[in-house]
């Protein structure tokens, strides 16, 4: 994008690059889709940088698209599930290893490690999905759905809600390691 020439300058996050803009470019980004709710934005006058929906740019949002659902009202049914993953993969390689006859041994010896993990992984990634659904941009994990702890606590950010499933996966995870 080009240099802003408006006197009223404004800057967005581009892929961890400020990027200039004036008002109107500002507009036509948003009806673009490419800035949407929980884009960052900053001026002069502001002492850090801002979601775009805090700003007086939120009218041209509620025009391009409805805003995302709150925290409170997205459902987090799969990311409980994905919080105790590392034991429900656990649990999957145990009846792997016995269904195919390795038994004990199999499990021990870490046979069916990569189920536990494509199990976390495919947790992340549906819990992902249904965070656009309710129109959160999601863009900004960053590939980090693959790497399920990190996931779980910017979501938690994301949606301004505790960390107790990020603290439930960690937990879980410890407890793997120990059985």
């Amino acid at each position: 994008m080009p240099e802003a020439t408006s006197s009223e300058q404004w800057f967005y996050e581009e892929k961890g690059q400020r990027q200039a803009a004036n008002e109107q470019q500002i507009v036509a980004l948003i009806r673009s889709g490419k800035l949407t709710y929980g884009s960052l934005i900053w001026k002069k006058g502001l002492e850090n940088w801002i979601q775009l929906e805090r700003t007086e740019f939120l009218q041209h949002l509620q025009t391009a698209s409805p805003p995302p659902l709150t925290g409170a009202n997205v459902n987090n049914t799969l990311v409980w599930l994905l919080a105790f993953a590392p034991l429900l993969g656990y649990l999957l390689e145990a009846f792997v290893a016995g269904a195919t006859g390795g038994g004990q041994r199999a499990l021990s010896d870490g046979r069916y490690w990569y189920l536990t993990v494509i199990l976390n992984v495919a947790l992340s990634l549906f819990d992902e999905k249904r965070l656009k659904k309710a129109g959160h941009d999601t863009r900004r994990f960053k590939g980090w759905v693959f790497i399920v702890p990190v996931y779980l606590y910017q979501r938690a950010k994301m949606l301004n809600q505790n960390l107790a499933y990020f603290i439930v996966w960690i937990g879980s995870f410890a407890l793997t390691l120990l059985i």
